[in-house]
């Protein structure tokens, strides 16, 4: 877990509005609580009756690419990117306001503090 406090004002950068929603991406998240993108994922998936679409769901291709044109292309690239082995990687998920606290919880972290 990263234990350096997270101020306010980076949070805000990481907000996206994505479905008219404020939503901030898998890899952000899993950055913030200094966990790998897989890891984060995977406790996702075991606790996925916690995470209903109103708190969590996966960007389309086109919601993928309308992110990158917006200067997101740092986080997306590599996520819908071909693997060198064949096929396309996942596209990220994204997470509300709830389904961020939702998953503090599954990951065991609802002690990360702002500033």
């Amino acid at each position: 877990m990263n234990n350096e406090k997270i101020s306010a004002e980076v949070v805000a950068t990481k907000i996206l509005l994505v479905r008219g929603r404020k939503v901030m991406l898998d890899r952000d998240l899993a950055n913030m609580y200094g966990v790998v993108v897989k890891r984060l994922n995977e406790q996702v998936k075991r606790n996925i009756s916690r995470f209903p679409e109103d708190f969590m769901f996966q960007l389309t291709r086109e919601e993928a690419t309308s992110l990158r044109l917006q200067n997101r292309d740092v986080v997306l690239k590599s996520q819908i990117a071909t693997s060198s082995w064949g096929g396309n990687r996942k596209l990220p998920y994204v997470f509300t306001e709830q389904g961020v606290a939702m998953l503090s919880s599954a990951l065991g972290l609802t002690n990360m503090i702002l500033s």
